[in-house]
């Protein structure tokens, strides 16, 4: 049996100004936008050239989801963005405007900071180092 992680929702207030954070800012591929009618969509976003999960962009609906805007991981960092380059991807988020709560910083599993997106959701920005295994 296989399985893979397919997509992760992140609950924001308005799909069309996710749609442009993460495409525009971030340079994620819009895979997915998808009228399924009553004002709701199926809409995915990747990071480009990404095999992997996608996010599940969600509009609220109704007092409940619009409170977890921002907070759906109780304030823990809850997305992990990985590259392989930290230092470019760094440089171009903050030419993008994107604000980081720290300066980078090495931690023996990598180089990590972390961020916000516009919604309020707490992000790393992770490179991975390379563990030696025994």
């Amino acid at each position: 049996m296989q399985q893979n992680l397919h997509a992760v929702t992140l609950v924001v207030p308005d799909y069309d100004d996710a749609i442009a954070f993460y495409t525009q800012t971030l340079s994620f591929e819009l895979t997915q936008d998808i009228d399924l009618g009553g004002g709701k969509r199926w809409v995915r976003v990747s990071p480009k050239g990404s095999g992997g999960a996608s996010l599940l962009i969600a509009k609220a609906d109704g007092e409940e989801q619009q409170s977890a805007i921002g907070n759906q991981t109780g304030g823990r960092v809850g997305f992990f963005l990985e590259t392989d380059d930290f230092q470019r991807d760094h440089a171009a988020m903050v030419a993008n405007g994107v604000q980081f709560e720290e300066q980078p910083r090495h931690e023996p599993y990598g180089t990590v900071a972390v961020w916000r997106d516009p919604f309020g959701n707490r992000w790393d920005l992770i490179q991975f180092a390379q563990l030696a295994t025994t």
